[in-house]
C-alpha cells in the first residue's frame, strides 16, 4: 500500500509514510484509515479508504448525500472546502464509471466570470460522495505513465541517449516551475553531465492563471520555429514571470523571444494563429490522462514526484533511476 501511494502520488522516499489500522468504512465492501506523510517535522494526513478486494484506493472519504443526491453534493462540497456565496455550483448527470458500484459526475463551479469542472464520484445507491479521487491499484502507475507519455518530437535538453530521462510538466506563470526550471537546467543537467536528459510538457492551469495558455502557445511557437531556442526562450520568460500580465504578455513574448533569436514575425504569426495549439492541448490531454492537478511534476523514468520539495527528493530519484539502468 505504502509502495503504491509513492509511486501514484510522487512522494519522495525522503519523506516516511506510515499508515494507521484498518477501520471499517460507513460504506460496505471498503475499509478506512490514514496515511501520514512526515518530512522533518512537516506531517501532513489525509484519509483513504481500500476496497475490501484490495484492487481500489479511493483518496478522500465518502460524505453522505441525504435524500437528494445532488442538493448533497453541492452541501458538502461548500461545507468541506468553505467555499464563499459567490461560487455557485452545479452538479451535472450521474452516469457509469469504470469503477465497479460508482457513478460519476461533473459539477461545474462559475465565480466572478471563471468556470472549474471537477470530475466526481458517488456509489451506485447515491447515499454517499468521495470527495477525491478513486485509483485501480491492479494498474502499475509507472508503466502507465512510460506508455502514457510521448517522448519523440518534444523540446528537449541533455543527451538524447540519457539513462534517465525526466519529463517535466510546468505552467509558464507558476512561480514554483519558474524556480525548478532554473534548477533543471543549471544544476540538474550539470551534475549529470551525460546521464540525464530533460523533456519540457506544456501544462497551463487556465483556470487560475491569466496568461500562461499564451505563454504555453508561444513556448511550442519557439520549438516549431527553431528547436534549438526552445530552452533559452522559456527561460527567459520564467526569468520575467512578474513583469508579465495579460495585457502585455503578447508584446513582451515577442520581445523575449526577439532577445534568444527568434524571428519575430514568425513567432507573431504563430502567437496570433495559435498554429502550435495542437501541441499544447496534447500536452494537456498527457497531463489530464496521467490525472495531473499541480505543477510542476515531473517523471523520472516514469516514476512521479512533485516538484517543489528539498532537492535532495530530485537526486536520489535520479541515482535510483541510474542504478537500475545499470
Amino acid at each position: 500500500m505504502i509502495r503504491y501511494i509513492r509511486e501514484r502520488f510522487g512522494v519522495p522516499d525522503s519523506e516516511n509514510l506510515t499508515l494507521q489500522p484498518f477501520q471499517d468504512s460507513r460504506y460496505p465492501g471498503y475499509y478506512s484509515t490514514t496515511v501520514t506523510a512526515q518530512a522533518g517535522t512537516a506531517k501532513r494526513t489525509s484519509t483513504i479508504s481500500v476496497s475490501e478486494d484490495g484492487r481500489y484506493l479511493i483518496l478522500g472519504d465518502f460524505v453522505p448525500l441525504g435524500p437528494n443526491p445532488k442538493q448533497g453534493m453541492v452541501r458538502e462540497l461548500t461545507e468541506t472546502f468553505k467555499l464563499p456565496p459567490t461560487v455557485k455550483l452545479a452538479v451535472g448527470p450521474f452516469a457509469s464509471s469504470p469503477y465497479p458500484n460508482f457513478l460519476q459526475t461533473t459539477v461545474t463551479a462559475q465565480s466572478g466570470g471563471k468556470v472549474n469542472k471537477q470530475k466526481y464520484y458517488i456509489t451506485r445507491d447515491r447515499r454517499y460522495a468521495v470527495l477525491g479521487g478513486i485509483y485501480n491499484m491492479d494498474i502499475d502507475p509507472r508503466r502507465e505513465a512510460l506508455r502514457t507519455i510521448k517522448l519523440t518530437d518534444q523540446p528537449t535538453a541533455g543527451a538524447p541517449n540519457a539513462p534517465v530521462t525526466i519529463v517535466e510538466y510546468a505552467d509558464m506563470e507558476c512561480p514554483v516551475c519558474a524556480r525548478e526550471h532554473q534548477f533543471l537546467v543549471n544544476d540538474v543537467l550539470s551534475r549529470y553531465p551525460g546521464k540525464v536528459r530533460v523533456i519540457f510538457k506544456d501544462f497551463p492551469l487556465v483556470s487560475i492563471h491569466t496568461w500562461s495558455y499564451t505563454a504555453a502557445i508561444a513556448d511550442q511557437c519557439a520549438y516549431q520555429i527553431d528547436p534549438s531556442k526552445y530552452v533559452p526562450y522559456r527561460s527567459r520568460i520564467f526569468e520575467n514571470q512578474n513583469n508579465i500580465n495579460a495585457t502585455t504578455v503578447r508584446d513582451l513574448l515577442l520581445y523575449y523571444g526577439q532577445q534568444v533569436g527568434l524571428d519575430r514575425l514568425k513567432l507573431a504569426a504563430c502567437i496570433d494563429s495559435k498554429a502550435s495549439l495542437p501541441r499544447v492541448e496534447e500536452d494537456l490531454r498527457e497531463a489530464r490522462a496521467l490525472d495531473l492537478n499541480q505543477t510542476p511534476t515531473f517523471f523520472v523514468n516514469g516514476r512521479k514526484i512533485i516538484g517543489g520539495g528539498p532537492p535532495e527528493s530530485l537526486y536520489q530519484m535520479i541515482d535510483e533511476a541510474l542504478r537500475a539502468a545499470r
